[in-house]
């Protein structure tokens, strides 16, 4: 099993920079990061129990901080965690996903997702209530800018003639995508276009039945990456079993001293789990 973080940057964390070498130091081999372009104003909390942490509302690009990484690290993946691709362009994001790829030496991961802002998806121009299909037509479109010379799509939200879009991807044939998601729907996507599950909040001793869930609509052995993994020794055991592929630590988002001695404690329950 393999272990990687998941995290928001922001203006007030850690630096990418940081990060990306404190994560080689210690053999962790994957970095997630989040995307959120903003917060409204306007978004209130549906309980009073639920509030957004402050680094919400500070997220840094997801991409540039990646690419910053890559600048200072060998082998680290590369992830979103996740794009929130119903609010991005497909154009611009292929590129950005490509040129990641390119310039890390082909560490690019695309995580994906609906989203679940829907003030912040209507500030893009998105409709809430088709955002899972304006997303799947868009990861369609943007494979094609990355396997085809001259990519067209024509589609009910995405539509451009045939075009010319460099660079493509160094991963042959694209760079893995990685579904969230644990609904029917998350698991149709992964068996159409996704080359990893990557479920959220799930109990270790849930995660078995979804997983075979899971295999049962895609029809594959699809590898699986746990976001937000728990850490203690019984979870991490349990993840093993069942076969997970990679595990995400969810990483707070803190200033660099505290960030190092988080990551110095997943490594202290990396090590005594490989022993």
């Amino acid at each position: 099993m393999k272990y990687g973080v998941s995290t928001f940057l922001t203006d007030e964390s850690i630096s990418p920079i940081a990060l990306g070498t404190g994560l080689e130091e210690r053999g962790i081999d994957a970095l997630f990061l989040a995307e959120h372009t903003h917060i409204p104003t306007s978004w209130q909390s549906p309980s009073p129990d639920f509030t957004l942490a402050r680094e919400y509302y500070r997220t840094v690009d997801p991409f540039v901080a990646l690419g910053a990484v890559a600048a200072v690290t060998k082998t680290l993946l590369l992830g979103t965690g996740i794009a929130l691709v119903a609010q991005r362009d497909p154009i611009i994001t292929a590129k950005e996903v490509a040129t990641l790829d390119l310039i890390s030496g082909g560490r690019a991961v695309f995580g994906v997702g609906a989203g679940w802002l829907e003030d912040e998806m209507r500030n893009h121009g998105t409709n809430p209530r088709s955002r899972g299909r304006l997303m799947d037509e868009r990861i369609r479109a943007i494979i094609k800018l990355w396997t085809e010379e001259e990519a067209g799509f024509q589609g009910e939200f995405v539509n451009f003639d045939p075009i010319y879009s460099w660079p493509k991807p160094v991963q042959l044939p694209h760079p893995p995508i990685y579904v969230g998601g644990v609904s029917e729907r998350a698991f149709a996507r992964l068996a159409e276009y996704g080359q990893a599950w990557m479920p959220i909040g799930i109990p270790p001793h849930e995660l078995g039945a979804l997983m075979d869930r899971m295999r049962q609509v895609t029809g594959t052995d699809t590898p699986v990456t746990v976001f937000g993994a728990s850490h203690d020794r019984e979870s991490l055991d349990t993840y093993a079993a069942l076969g997970v592929e990679r595990v995400l630590f969810t990483l707070p988002t803190l200033p660099q001293d505290a960030t190092l001695r988080a990551l110095d404690e997943f490594a202290g329950a990396i090590s005594t789990t490989t022993q």
